[in-house]
């Protein structure tokens, strides 16, 4: 299933969603133009300069050093991503689930929270495989916190989703909790598979997404068990998101 759009309003323009989605656009682009100038090697360098590689993460953690250059590409690989389609997936799901989680939290809140997902699904994908050399990159664990977020506070939201049925497609409506949770099933299905399995020459960072999907849903529960904040609106409702 591939989520298109939500029926869930906002009540105002999702700047942030937007600045975001922005930002690693302009990220990939100059990606491409380390790539366009200096070659692979090049690019290898750049994506291991400014992606998290959790070797240096976890000799970093155990040093204390948490403002060097292994700290800060933990925050930097979320703008970074491995190609066309990581970027455009990425987006896709950042501006479906993430106008709605920015008009719930408000702005700012909504920022911190983007980057402490990010950060959390880094640590989480460290803590699986602490020594490898292979650099994280890409907003998934940010999203995926989003993700975990919608889950618990929009779950009966529906999402238009493109269903594949082998050769053949159909437009759906499914609600959140259902799209939402099958992808985390998968998350943790393939997440589970791959342990014990060598990932020498990269590959998707299960468990950054598992990591980050708990941290949304923690914080989710937290919004929800508090209540709306003065003006917010109702958690259901009709439109396009």
């Amino acid at each position: 299933m591939i989520p298109l759009r939500d029926a869930n309003p906002t009540r105002r323009t999702p700047v942030v969603t937007l600045v975001l989605i922005a930002a690693a656009t302009i990220a990939f682009a100059y990606e491409l133009g380390v790539a366009e100038t200096g070659g692979d090697a090049a690019l290898e360098g750049f994506v291991r300069q400014w992606g998290a590689v959790p070797r240096d993460v976890t000799a970093a953690l155990a040093s204390g050093d948490l403002l060097g250059l292994a700290m800060v590409g933990v925050v930097t690989s979320i703008f970074l991503h491995g190609g066309w389609l990581h970027l455009i997936g990425n987006m896709l799901y950042l501006w479906i689930f993430g106008n709605n989680i920015e008009d719930r939290f408000g702005r700012l809140p909504f920022v911190l929270f983007y980057f402490a997902g990010g950060i959390a699904a880094a640590l989480a994908q460290v803590a699986i495989d602490p020594t490898t050399d292979i650099p994280l990159v890409g907003a998934s664990g940010a999203i995926a916190a989003i993700l975990g977020a919608y889950l618990v506070l929009y779950p009966r939201a529906r999402i238009l989703s493109l269903v594949f049925l082998g050769v053949f497609y159909q437009l759906i409506e499914v609600r959140a909790i259902i799209i939402l949770g099958f992808w985390f099933v998968l998350q943790l299905i393939d997440g589970l598979t791959s342990l014990g399995f060598s990932e020498a020459e990269g590959g998707v960072a299960f468990f950054a997404h598992i990591g980050g999907f708990a941290a949304g849903v923690v914080v989710g529960v937290v919004v929800r068990a508090l209540g709306s904040r003065p003006g917010a609106r109702p958690a259901a409702g009709i439109g396009m998101g």
